[in-house]
């Protein structure tokens, strides 16, 4: 998404007036309504939504806002001054209060349904009415649609209170875990990763709402107190929200004839996704067949890219339903996430998750997300047998581009032209078996180490719990193992010095390949025990710690200070492993 869609603005928007002009709301002005709903927006009841594409809800706004932060990276690619954050009718506006809005904004904003889908089995049980028409954007609402420089975006309150999708919540967010949701999407970002962008974080003074979470030193794997905690409003920003749930929720409906617009609204809601976030790869003039089929070839290209990318820098989505995949191939909704330390491919931050949402079976989650989504285009499909057996044959061949992506993944970690199963599947056992933290390790490798002295620093050791660092083969062995390292290094290296790893490409120095391998693998990751402290001074009303890591995390391949490094460089304590809330989080997390 950065490279792709992102480009600074020419000019500079400082008042929310001038924000104002580039208002343009072609989602809700190009698709259906739901029937039912309310004009003004009053509606934030849990009910039953049956059909149309959105419900208008007025946000609710919280009480006596106060700034966080905001992403300066962000501001600036809009075209936006920083000092707009701080200016009272932005504030105003982005923390849910969108009354007195200038025209030619709206005072309304909209939520979206979807459904569910989990690892590719559709549900409709777990919906309060049992019908799964009460899924949806609980507490999530857009209040604007802006064009800039060609592109629309999407900016949507997380925590701007109840809508008819809150199955009976508050629709409110906390602190806490939107601040995790801030940086997180400014360090997806900064890494290179497609993702939903942070905008700006206002926590109110006076508002607080209960919920369940970890009492200190918690090994629980579910909350097991209750907590008050300030809420707050965080804006993330998009090209859309479509996810692929959406889509399924339309696809449902059109295969069951659930009312005698549904065909029609989910050709529209395809069409409409393939214009917002397609456009520069599929032709406007082309029958709506040929779209669908170009729509899952290029969706299969980007979902494939994306999990490939998670799985290099270490995250986690940890609740990886097709209401979590966003059908534009970014990330998205980050509940259950987390960034790994120790390489474990089980690795799940979602205490209840399992393990198909765990780290490297998400390659798997996303095929079955990936069919979920064909199984909706495919009901547009049913009448043309041709356009269905190439949809049929792009989703056989997911599982061999998927392949593909993580192969030229790993190669690139480890600073190869080529991938080499052998090496590969032998330093994925050491990295088990010793344990080694995931991003310390790659890092260290990146500066081509003549020996395993400078890859140590990545081990952990002494380490005696049951949780994720179930194999402790370096410490009764170290002899054997560090022989087993210093073997797997210097084969490494002899593929690293030999021609272009078996194909023509000239040979490369070796400052330039740890220069490529530097910007593959990232020096700082965003570690869930490292934002504990940071959303606990802001609980105190003390940001400094939050600002500060989301210097740090939007420069994760720099080399930065002394102190920096010191602070952010270095293992988890082992005190933290198996703690509630830093290890593993429930799912509204």
């Amino acid at each position: 998404m950065t490279n792709r869609l992102f480009q600074e603005a020419a000019t500079t928007v400082e008042t929310l007036d001038e924000l104002a002009k580039l208002a343009n709301y072609s989602f809700v002005d190009t698709l259906n309504c739901d029937p039912d709903a309310k004009a003004d927006g009053a509606d934030h009841a849990p009910r039953q939504v049956f059909t149309g594409h959105y419900v208008p809800v007025a946000p609710t706004a919280i009480k006596d806002p106060v700034y966080v932060t905001h992403s300066r990276t962000l501001f600036r690619e809009l075209g936006f001054a920083d000092e707009m954050a701080l200016s009272d009718d932005f504030v105003r506006m982005f923390s849910g209060d969108i009354s007195h809005v200038p025209e030619p904004m709206r005072k309304v904003g909209w939520a979206c349904g979807y459904t569910l889908s989990i690892f590719g089995t559709e549900y409709y049980q777990q919906c309060p009415f049992q019908t799964g028409n009460g899924y949806g954007d609980g507490r999530a609402v857009s209040v604007l649609e802006v064009l800039i420089n060609g592109q629309c975006w999407e900016m949507q309150l997380k925590g701007g209170g109840p809508t008819p999708y809150c199955r009976g919540a508050d629709g409110r967010a906390v602190l806490r875990s939107s601040v995790r949701e801030f940086l997180a999407q400014e360090h997806m970002h900064a890494l290179g990763v497609p993702t939903s962008r942070s905008l700006s974080l206002y926590v109110s003074k006076t508002e607080k709402v209960r919920r369940p979470w970890y009492s200190e030193g918690s090994r629980s794997m579910d909350p097991d107190m209750l907590v008050s905690e300030a809420v707050a409003v965080s804006t993330r920003v998009a090209p859309s929200f479509i996810r692929i749930g959406q889509l399924e929720l339309f696809g449902r409906r059109a295969r069951k004839k659930e009312h005698p617009e549904a065909m029609e609204e989910l050709e529209k809601i395809v069409l409409h996704l393939i214009d917002r976030e397609y456009s520069d790869v599929i032709d406007k003039t082309l029958t709506t067949p040929e779209k669908v089929v170009l729509l899952a070839r290029e969706y299969r290209s980007r979902l494939t890219s994306l999990v490939a990318n998670w799985i290099r820098v270490g995250y986690c989505q940890g609740n990886f339903n097709s209401d979590n995949c966003a059908a534009g191939g970014f990330t998205l909704d980050y509940g259950p996430f987390g960034f790994c330390d120790d390489f474990n491919p089980d690795y799940q931050p979602w205490a209840r998750g399992g393990q198909h949402f765990s780290f490297l079976n998400q390659t798997v989650a996303a095929e079955r997300n990936f069919h979920m989504f064909l199984t909706a285009l495919g009901v547009l499909l049913k009448s043309d047998q041709d356009y269905l057996r190439q949809l049929e044959e792009i989703g056989s061949g997911f599982s061999l581009v998927m392949q593909e992506q993580m192969e030229k993944m790993w190669a690139a970690k480890l600073g190869l032209g080529t991938f080499h199963a052998a090496l590969f599947n032998e330093l994925a056992s050491l990295m088990v078996q010793t344990p080694v933290d995931y991003t310390i390790f790659f890092r260290e490798l990146s500066t081509l180490p003549d020996d395993i002295g400078p890859l140590k620093k990545s081990f952990y050791k002494g380490l005696e719990h049951t949780g994720t660092l179930r194999h402790l083969t370096y410490e009764t062995d170290p002899e054997g193992m560090e022989k087993r390292w210093s073997e797997w290094l210097k084969k490494w290296k002899s593929l690293i010095d030999s021609a272009a790893s078996g194909n023509a490409t000239p040979l490369r120095s070796r400052e330039e390949v740890s220069r490529q391998m530097k910007l593959v693998n990232p020096k700082y990751s965003l570690r869930g025990w490292l934002v504990v402290p940071a959303y606990q001074q802001a609980a105190e009303g003390d940001y400094t710690l939050v600002r500060e890591l989301q210097e740090v995390m939007t420069q994760p391949y720099a080399e930065q200070s002394k102190d920096v490094e010191e602070k952010y460089y270095r293992l988890k304590p082992s005190e933290f492993f198996e703690i509630g809330g830093l290890s593993h989080y429930s799912c509204s997390s």
